[in-house]
């Protein structure tokens, strides 16, 4: 989360560039993957992750007020959330093909 923080908030000129993905397809991609890296690595539920990281993606655009080159989207919050939706739907699957049991 450290990582993509400050990802999130250095100036656009030095941030990092995947390839051709469009900010939205960033966003997204990137809380579905914090989604399942934070139910498979802490004993939350799936209510706990969408208030955690939700939060988390708010932060993230409240800190982009107050960060040069940067600007705060509402949009990028719903790229976020839908991800975390993503996320929370792959979780279960993930838990079949790795057999792993709470």
């Amino acid at each position: 989360m450290i990582l993509s923080y400050i990802s999130a908030i250095v100036p656009q000129e030095i941030a990092p560039h995947i390839g051709s993905l469009s900010d939205k397809s960033i966003h997204f991609i990137a809380f579905s993957i914090l989604t399942l890296l934070l139910r498979v690595a802490y004993s939350v539920t799936w209510f706990q992750t969408v208030l955690l990281l939700v939060f988390y993606a708010v932060f993230i655009e409240v800190s982009q007020l107050f960060t040069l080159n940067r600007s705060a989207e509402v949009l990028d919050v719903l790229a976020d959330t839908i991800g975390i939706g993503l996320g929370l739907l792959i979780y279960p699957l993930l838990l079949k093909v790795t057999d792993v049991h709470r």
